[in-house]
């Protein structure tokens, strides 16, 4: 299983503002500059994140973004789930744009199946608190990328 740019952005993003004081407004510039990823891109996760309820976004000149929500009550998982666009690991997982001519007897589909469930199953174990639990370590490494 392999995530899209978009859910990893989505990932870094919280991350990020996770490590911030909470009282203190992120921008998106500053978070493409420490990964050094697109400004675009990133205006793009940070919208949908804040349309989902995990970032708050405040316009303005003094503006900027911040976690919604305490770290702990992020399930890494639902994350996963509302930022992925499809979980179609193989052809025929998508019933409209099946045309694999095995699909019928395959038994590979259910194995799949079974391994995507456990892949999030796993996800569903862990909120963001756990992810930032070393967040000493990522604020020294986020200060780095911007000297």
């Amino acid at each position: 299983m392999r995530l899209t740019q978009y859910t990893d952005y989505s990932l870094r993003v919280l991350i990020y503002l996770a490590t911030q004081d909470r009282e203190k407004l992120s921008n998106i510039k500053e978070i493409a500059d420490v990964y050094r990823i697109s400004k675009n891109h990133l205006m793009k996760v940070t919208f949908e994140l804040g349309k989902l309820g995990y970032i708050e976004t405040v316009r303005g000149r003094n503006g900027g973004i911040r976690l919604a929500l305490q770290p702990e009550t992020i399930n890494i998982g639902e994350v996963v789930r509302q930022t992925e666009e499809d979980f179609y690991l193989v052809e025929c997982f998508d019933a409209d744009r099946n045309a694999c001519i095995i699909s019928p007897a395959c038994r590979l589909k259910h194995l799949l199946n079974d391994a995507l469930k456990a892949y999030i199953s796993v996800l569903d174990q862990y909120t963001l608190a756990d992810i930032v639990v070393n967040d000493k370590k990522l604020l020294e490494l986020f200060s780095e990328q911007k000297n």
